[in-house]
């Protein structure tokens, strides 16, 4: 299975699609240092062992002449649904990679986590930050993950919070929904500028400036 190299810059940044369910992997390594942050171990733990190799084929000319080795130091979990965590246990036996998620979805995981997250929480990995936002409704303890790409644009990792065409699914429980729409609304939409670059859990991504346009609409139909 081959890799999609979505950004080359200091942070490469590299998906799959794993499962019959589309879920997206997700890969941000240093290009100087080596350093590898995996964004949901959905499902394969053979095919996100490529994609880490495939990460470690994009550092700059200067860190491999220099002997710098890859590694993958963290695997965030976005929200606790099986579909999400499936080869979560096999990549860290192999990697010996510590594990976050949100701390109202830790219990939910049989993985252990070692970094629970809680809203504005931001861990640091040499180059680059990776900031979580709280986006409570399709579980209790989803989050984002917010990379400020130095220049910009900045990438945001979804999980099943927001999609192009509307937020996750909150199996039409109207609090799941308003707390979810809530949360989106104010801290990604309003925080975060149109180039935005939205990763979502499954499928195609988008930007915040295709969705914004139809936020009013979301929140009418109720989903």
């Amino acid at each position: 299975m081959d890799s999609e190299l979505l950004t080359s810059g200091p942070v490469a940044i590299r998906r799959i699609s794993v499962s019959a369910m589309d879920n997206n992997v997700y890969l941000l390594t240093s290009r100087r240092t080596g350093i590898q942050v995996l964004i949901d171990a959905a499902d394969d733990a053979p095919a996100i062992a490529a994609l880490l190799a495939d990460g470690a084929k994009d550092l700059y000319p200067a860190a491999t002449a220099a002997g710098v080795v890859p590694g993958l130091t963290l695997v965030v979990t976005t929200h606790s649904h099986w579909d999400h965590v499936r080869a979560l246990a096999d990549v860290v036996a192999a990697t010996g990679a510590r594990t976050a998620a949100g701390t109202a979805d830790a219990a939910a995981i049989d993985v252990p986590t070692d970094v629970p997250l809680d809203d504005g929480d931001i861990g640091t990995f040499d180059d680059f930050e990776l900031e979580a936002i709280e986006l409570r409704g399709h579980t209790p303890g989803s989050v984002a993950l917010l990379y400020r790409a130095p220049g910009g644009p900045a990438h945001l990792f979804t999980g099943d919070s927001l999609f192009p065409g509307g937020v996750g699914n909150t199996e039409k429980d109207p609090k799941r929904f308003t707390q979810l729409y809530n949360d989106v609304v104010e801290r990604v939409f309003g925080e975060l500028p149109d180039n935005t670059i939205v990763h979502p859990g499954h499928g195609a991504g988008t930007t915040l400036g295709a969705e914004r346009p139809h936020l009013a609409e979301w929140r009418a139909r109720g989903w």
